[in-house]
């Protein structure tokens, strides 16, 4: 990069412009150069809270407990305290819209346990997608060795997030928005509101990166996305990447078939202790094709293969017997065991956060209301439908239960019961396994618990960066 006698630096270092809809390459500039990425990083960050959310690894209502190191985090910042407690939907905005490194480091640490460790999914995800020239070493993008990138990982990421996460991607619309604590304001704002068409998405500034741009804008069925890495001033990059959208709509065709980005997978269990190929190495098949059983927790010897396939047996068995027995069952008495086992939503247990525009963590005015959900059957067949009990037992006077995700269907929300109930044996060995399908999917539930059962477990789980919510009968 050069500089100039003033001292400022000279134009952009690296600049690379694609049609989003096919990938197709219109304009480069060294655009392999490996730069420091800055805040660009934080597009990384907020995919894989996208894709946490989306598999249920997480809630956008979970809280999470700031760390010292997060808080500690230089400016941008959204001002969190060592010990504080702040719902994960927060954290998301703070960090999209404001770009806030506190808010981006806890991000981090509650899918992963520490910075570190996210940093090492970052990559892992990094080399799916094919940023091969990419190397993540934080979860901000503040200037550490080693932490670079290129123009054209960043545009790849960002086609990504669009295509892959497209009801989360208005979040890098938004000029302002509530993240729990204060308002924030965003970064890209200048850009958002003088380029027509413009939607997104991220900047990025360090001493060491200069000013950093990755602009989207559609203008009817066309999208451009381009990026700019290394420039001198915030009114000279946006100039830039303003330039080069225009660029990329002359050339880009009105009508073409749209090839979208193939969606990375979501790595789980064992498949996160992978190694990361080394920069400018693809990931090798074995790396995507890992089990997803998870791994026995430390101290415990792993579960026998014959206990496993138990387990599994009995949720088809518990399943098949649930069914059998409503379906016999007249159908009031369908309808009073059905509400003897439905969970008890806890006092003030948020309901569903979702919004019109798809998002979990949508527009502030239509999320604030803490209503508990209410559950209706009217038959015994609105009974079958509603819930699945995945194992049957005599629990007495326990009442309590902990949810531990909702999930798209049926099947994923039983997979991660039988997990759960493999990874933390010594908590839950005495609760049913329960999936109830409501208005936001299929929950993922522990019941026939104590209180103090079921508070116990919902800390362990929580302490390993895991959603957890415990829930009671009614007062």
């Amino acid at each position: 990069m050069t500089v100039t006698a003033s001292g400022l630096r000279a134009a952009p270092s690296a600049a690379f412009v694609v049609d989003a809809r096919t990938g197709e390459v219109l304009h480069a500039k060294n655009a392999d150069t490996r730069l420091h990425p800055a805040s660009l990083t934080k597009m990384m960050t907020l995919y894989l809270a996208f894709e946490a959310i989306e598999h249920g690894e997480i809630s956008p209502e979970t809280m999470v407990k700031i760390s010292s190191h997060a808080a500690s985090e230089p400016p941008s910042k959204l001002g969190l305290r060592a010990g504080q407690r702040i719902k994960f939907k927060y954290l998301i905005r703070a960090a999209a819209i404001k770009s806030a490194n506190d808010a981006a480091t806890a991000i981090g640490e509650a899918l992963e346990g520490s910075e570190a460790a996210f940093a090492r999914r970052m990559n892992r995800t990094a080399r799916a997608m094919g940023m091969n020239r990419t190397t993540f070493r934080n979860a901000n993008g503040l200037t550490e060795k080693g932490h670079l990138s290129t123009a054209r990982d960043m545009t790849i990421l960002a086609r990504h997030i669009v295509y892959d996460y497209p009801g989360y991607y208005n979040i890098f619309s938004r000029t302002n928005d509530d993240a729990g604590i204060r308002r924030v304001y965003s970064t890209n704002r200048r850009f958002l509101g003088s380029y027509s068409g413009a939607d997104g998405i991220k900047t990025g500034y360090t001493n060491a990166a200069g000013y950093n741009l990755v602009g989207s804008a559609r203008r009817g069925q066309e999208r451009i996305i381009a990026t700019v890495m290394g420039g001198r001033s915030t009114a000279a990059r946006n100039a830039e990447v303003a330039k080069l959208l225009d660029l990329g709509f002359r050339k880009a065709p009105t009508r073409v078939a749209m090839r979208r980005p193939q969606k990375p997978p979501y790595l789980t269990g064992p498949a996160r202790l992978a190694p990361v190929p080394p920069v400018g190495k693809a990931p090798s098949v074995a790396l995507l094709a890992r089990s997803l059983r998870p791994q026995a927790r430390p101290g415990l010897p792993a579960p026998s293969e014959e206990m496993i396939a138990a387990l599994a047996a009995d949720v088809s068995t518990a399943v098949s017997t649930a069914k059998a027995e409503l379906t016999a069952a007249p159908a009031a008495s369908a309808e009073a065991l059905a509400a003897s086992i439905l969970p008890r939503a806890r006092p003030g247990r948020p309901s569903s956060p979702e919004t019109p525009e798809d998002t979990p963590f949508g527009p502030a005015a239509q999320i604030a209301a803490d209503t508990p959900p209410t559950l209706e059957l009217a038959s015994a067949d609105a009974a079958v439908q509603t819930e699945i009990v995945s194992r049957l037992s005599s629990s007495g006077g326990r009442y309590w239960g902990i949810n531990v995700g909702n999930y798209g269907s049926r099947y994923q929300a039983e997979r991660v019961l039988l997990r759960t109930a493999l990874q933390e044996m010594g908590i839950l060995d005495n609760a049913l396994r329960k999936v109830v399908q409501g208005r936001r999917g299929f929950e993922a539930n522990f019941v026939g618990m104590t209180e103090a059962e079921a508070d116990q477990a919902c800390r362990r789980l929580q302490s390993h960066g895991a959603a957890c919510n415990t829930f009671g009968p009614p007062s």
